[in-house]
């Protein structure tokens, strides 16, 4: 058996870091839904007010979440690339290696206070946008996750360059 550097990563091989699904904040009904839970910003109690109005849509919710899990898709992310997949089953609808992001933004007016959500942009070197992840729920944190592993395989990738440089 071959050592590995770290367990379960290996050069030779794409393994899997994180996937999201992205929330129904990615959705023109969570969008609205959204708005009409801040529509009113009296609190009682630290609480608003417009937050009953998710009892009352919670069953128009729940249905656009599991119609989401079954025809919608999700975002993995690899030691090589960033995917966009379907919810069920491992058809790749996209593929964007890390090698060519060049930045990582949480586009600012995507932000829904509700849904703890945001839009995540990755972008070449040009600054053309390559992905576009819609509600991703804690952009902040993925946004991480997707710049360490892309920091990650530059490493890996120099540090390959410069073994085989001695050979």
């Amino acid at each position: 058996m071959k050592q590995q550097a770290i367990t379960g990563v290996s050069p030779d091989y794409e393994s899997v870091v994180e996937d999201v699904y992205p929330s129904i904040a990615a959705t023109s009904i969570g969008q609205f839904l959204n708005n009409l839970y801040n529509s009113i910003p009296v609190r009682i109690w630290g609480v608003r007010i417009s937050y009953l109005f998710a009892l009352i849509t919670a069953p128009l919710g729940a249905l656009v979440y599991l119609l989401m899990k079954v025809v919608g898709e999700r975002y993995v992310v690899t030691n090589r690339s960033v995917r966009r997949m379907t919810a069920i089953g491992i058809r790749l609808l996209e593929s964007i290696p890390l090698s060519q992001i060049a930045s990582v933004t949480i586009d600012p007016d995507s932000r829904q206070e509700f849904y703890r959500t945001g839009d995540i942009r990755l972008s070449n070197a040009n600054g053309d946008t390559l992905l576009l992840m819609r509600g991703i729920p804690y952009p902040e944190r993925f946004q991480q996750v997707i710049n360490e592993t892309r920091e990650a395989r530059s490493h890996v990738t120099a540090s390959l360059a410069r073994i085989q440089a001695r050979k």
